[in-house]
């Protein structure tokens, strides 16, 4: 087990490079203040350190918003994003302390779609990204590493990724997005339909993750928005 101290050596971190990642990108992004204290915990429980990117965006930032929020990578929490990436996995992809997870969950989007660093879990592509789509209901491996995903979020052409699934004023609509919600719509996206013709409703992730993973009938009569 290595120390708070020597996972977070400053003259190690990967923060350096991102730091010119961000003055060179082209979808918009917004770096949310981070909370060191419990970014250290983060780090510590996961045995993380700053020097690789995921170190670096737990330890630096309390997420990233990505597309006007479209798109939320996870840090170590922070007030427009409320969930760090341990907090946020606790329960779903380790149960106790100390376990190896099989997966990690590192970001989200508003559509219910959830992007997880692979570690035997999800698929055989160990170390990379997989992308579980609200539309065809299952993992993808989008074959990308960490630093690939982060890179690929900030230079990426999202719209064309997300194609057909935009809808009118749907800035607005984000922005307005509390970052543990999600939307809901009818009929769901595993459906053919114009986005401007399906009902949204924002519901809690933690109960849209529960739905998605967990529960048979997705949304019976105990489904409730809070």
């Amino acid at each position: 087990m290595q120390t708070i101290e020597q996972l977070t050596q400053a003259d190690q971190s990967a923060w350096a490079v991102l730091k010119t990642w961000f003055k060179q990108t082209r979808n918009h992004f917004e770096i949310l203040s981070a909370d060191k204290k419990v970014a250290g915990k983060d780090l510590f429980s996961l045995q993380i350190s700053v020097r690789s990117p995921m170190g670096a965006v737990i330890y630096e930032t309390g997420g990233i918003l990505i597309n006007h929020g479209w798109l939320r990578i996870l840090g170590s929490g922070s007030p427009k994003l409320n969930r760090g990436l341990l907090e946020w996995n606790f329960g779903k992809t380790f149960q106790e302390s100390g376990e190896q997870p099989s997966y990690l969950l590192v970001a989200d989007d508003v559509l219910g779609g959830y992007f997880g660093l692979n570690a035997g879990g999800l698929g055989p592509n160990v170390g990379k990204i997989y992308y579980y789509s609200p539309q065809k209901e299952e993992w993808q491996d989008l074959n990308l590493s960490y630093s690939e995903f982060l890179g690929w979020a900030l230079n990426a052409d999202l719209m064309a990724f997300y194609q057909g699934f935009y809808w009118q004023n749907w800035q607005a609509d984000v922005q307005n997005l509390d970052g543990n919600q999600v939307y809901r719509f009818e009929p769901e996206l595993s459906h053919a339909a114009k986005m401007d013709d399906r009902s949204k409703q924002a519901v809690a992730i933690e109960r849209h993750f529960e739905a998605t993973f967990n529960v048979k009938d997705k949304y019976g009569v105990a489904y409730s928005v809070s």
